[in-house]
């Protein structure tokens, strides 16, 4: 993969000359219309990479579209769920339709536009109030967590229940409000966001998160913190490992050995999972009973229950955790 990603992207008349039949040609894999990219790249993406493609190939055939939703946010470094369905695209009057696996937004509200690598799109208050409204809550918090740690660090900061009363559209007014009262800029991952719901869902206590200790002369931060009776949680992240440096990814897991076992002899249970065990909840649960932890309130199971599917992506977001940049290494 190239340093752009949509440098890949090939036009028609961009073809080597020796393909003749283009969506025939094994070496070629069809974007979309008078798009391609070589069939090697594209079986390597992640499906939110393939997603990425996609919109770059709008970028290649459409004229100054404005990305919303999803599209805008998987230029922004917010987290995509699976593989989303369709590229969406703000309208420039205010109409709403479709070509293809594009979707066109009209609004009745003024909307913000800002670049997002290059590339026109709602700006990332917008984007993050849009999806807030229409995921399933879980991802919904992810995305608001990933949204807030990129504005407070810029000095801003994220309401997405006021944001989104202020507009016209009525659509999931509910759910911001849920939202913004769980959201936090101290979230570092996706994981770690629906991480948090899940645990409210399951029924158990409330962890503070990225809680720091200092034993044995050591600063150390865990992900999770249940105070009550002092059991520590660990959500993995793919992300966090340089699989591209064997050397560099050893000395992470010793490091991180000797950190779990420097808590483990200063606190009480200790908890590890991974976007797996969050979305198989079940999983979960049985880590944070295992650890200690005991559930303090009824199971919501509606809640639970949709985690199972985004019904805006055509992948199912399972095996690894959305990739998105943590605010920090430990």
């Amino acid at each position: 993969m190239t340093a752009d990603p949509s440098a890949a992207l090939l036009l028609s008349r961009e073809l080597p000359f020796d393909v003749v039949r283009r969506d025939r040609d094994s070496r070629l894999q069809r974007v979309r219309a008078g798009v391609y990219l070589r069939k090697d790249i594209w079986v390597g993406l992640k499906p939110w990479e393939r997603y990425r493609m996609r919109v770059l190939a709008v970028v290649r055939t459409w004229k100054a579209p404005v990305f919303c939703l999803e599209s805008a946010a998987v230029l922004q470094g917010l987290p995509i769920f699976g593989e989303p369905a369709h590229i969406h695209v703000l309208s420039a009057d205010g109409r709403s339709w479709s070509e293809g696996d594009v979707v066109v937004h009209g609004s009745t509200d003024d909307r913000k536009v800002s670049d997002a690598v290059g590339h026109c799109a709602t700006s990332i208050t917008e984007t993050a109030v849009d999806l807030a409204r229409v995921l399933p809550p879980a991802f919904a918090l992810a995305v608001v967590d990933a949204a807030a740690r990129i504005l407070v660090a810029g000095g801003g900061s994220l309401d997405v229940s006021a944001h989104g009363r202020s507009q016209a559209n009525r659509r999931g007014v509910r759910q911001l409000d849920w939202v913004h009262a769980r959201a936090t800029a101290e979230s570092e991952s996706a994981g770690e966001s629906v991480s948090r719901a899940v645990i409210e869902w399951l029924g158990h206590e409330e962890p503070e998160p990225q809680r720091e200790f200092f034993y044995e002369g050591v600063t150390d931060r865990c992900d999770f913190y249940c105070r009550r009776l002092r059991i520590i949680g660990e959500s993995d992240g793919y992300g966090k490992y340089d699989t591209a440096d064997p050397k560099a990814m050893k000395a992470h897991f010793v490091r991180e050995k000797q950190r779990e076992d420097r808590l483990r002899r200063n606190e009480g249970g200790f908890a590890r999972w991974d976007w797996g065990d969050t979305l198989r909840f079940e999983a979960l649960d049985g880590k944070l009973r295992d650890a200690g932890l005991v559930p303090l309130y009824p199971r919501q199971p509606w809640l639970l229950s949709t985690l199972a599917h985004n019904p805006r992506s055509t992948v199912r977001p399972t095996g690894r955790q959305p990739r998105v940049e943590r605010a920090s290494a430990r």
